[in-house]
């Protein structure tokens, strides 16, 4: 069995391609082709160089290569909330697209701050990426890496679309299926939970949803939409606000599954059933949505592929700057589970 030697402790510099190339018997820029795998390099000169830079303990400087080629193999990925199951699954798509590309991903967890949003921006360009894709808070980050010349894809919602690529889903169409689900089961007091509606992602779930009562003939009422903020605790308090009276409406959309996890657990507080009190369908199939009991109707979206395509088509466009923008729609469907059934006989 052979063992991977490690630098010593009391190596005071980190080894050099020199110095692969001295204990391989190579020219430095044999070692240079035969790690990079750009050029010609024979197979026995090749593993030789191989096993010796892993003696050394040698590691290639990017920035260097990067600089002497003018040419990065690093993107950025800017996303608005580790801490959301889809923002992680979609960093996860970004990264196994970067990595098959032969792209480092320098990843960066905004939440939700356009001063932490800006200070990554500002990191990215200090960086030299090739390029970035973001999932914007406004259109500032966008304008800022475009500036510097920097390739934009902004993915999940879009704040300059026209002068960047983008990458979404169908939001109107999957609001309306959900929607026009409770409608079929015969609710006519659907409530809407959801975040903001003034992204993209937001409005057009609300256009979706206004939709779908439209067809169903249902008039809109403006108490059931709420506003309920960015997080589980702020959707739970006002689930609880508007579930504890008398007029409460039989079904509930909530626009992402952060809104819908907060609803479930007003619900069971409150010590309704699901869904024989009250039915609920959701944007974002999370995890948790087919754990529960009853489990949970949802709208689901690739959120691996979102972030995986965002990659490819960042890729596209480092190879082709001058292309026309471009933005990619990717398609939903609606999951039915055993959270949705008709209305409670009055």
């Amino acid at each position: 069995m052979t063992m991977e030697r490690h630098p010593s402790p009391g190596r005071s510099r980190r080894p050099t391609i020199k110095d692969v190339a001295e204990a391989a018997g190579v020219s430095r820029s044999t070692v240079s082709r035969a790690l990079t795998g750009r050029g010609y390099a024979a197979s026995d000169v090749r593993e030789r160089v191989l096993r010796a830079a892993a003696e050394l303990g040698y590691v290639p400087d990017v920035m260097a290569r990067t600089l002497k080629q003018q040419v990065s193999r690093s993107v950025g990925v800017l996303v608005s909330d580790l801490r959301n199951p889809f923002y992680a699954e979609l960093a996860a798509g970004a990264s196994r697209e970067a990595r098959e590309r032969g792209y480092t991903m320098v990843l960066a967890d905004t939440s939700l701050s356009a001063e932490a949003e800006s200070e990554a921006a500002e990191a990215l360009v200090a960086l030299r990426v090739a390029g970035v894709v973001v999932t914007p808070n406004s259109s500032a980050v966008s304008t800022y890496l475009s500036a510097h010349g920097i390739p934009v894809v902004e993915v999940d919602r879009q704040f300059a679309a026209g002068s960047t690529d983008g990458v979404v889903v169908g939001n109107r169409v999957g609001a309306r299926t959900a929607t026009s689900h409770l409608v079929e089961l015969g609710h006519r007091r659907i409530a809407l939970f959801i975040d903001e509606t003034d992204w993209t992602t937001g409005y057009e779930r609300y256009q979706g949803y206004l939709e779908a009562l439209a067809a169903g003939d249902i008039k809109v009422e403006p108490d059931l939409v709420v506003s309920s903020g960015w997080d589980v605790a702020d959707s739970r308090r006002r689930a609880l606000d508007m579930l504890r009276g008398p007029g409460r409406p039989t079904a509930v959309f909530a626009a992402n599954n952060v809104l819908a996890e907060g609803v479930w657990r007003a619900i069971g507080e409150l010590g309704l059933r699901v869904p024989a009190d009250i039915s609920l369908v959701a944007f974002d199939d999370a995890p948790w949505m087919s754990m529960v009991s009853p489990t949970v109707s949802a709208v689901s979206q690739n959120t691996y592929g979102l972030g995986a395509t965002a990659v490819r088509r960042l890729s596209e466009r480092i190879e082709m700057p001058d292309a026309d923008s471009v933005t990619t729609v990717l398609n939903v469907r609606l999951i039915s589970r055993e959270s949705t059934a008709p209305p409670p006989a009055i």
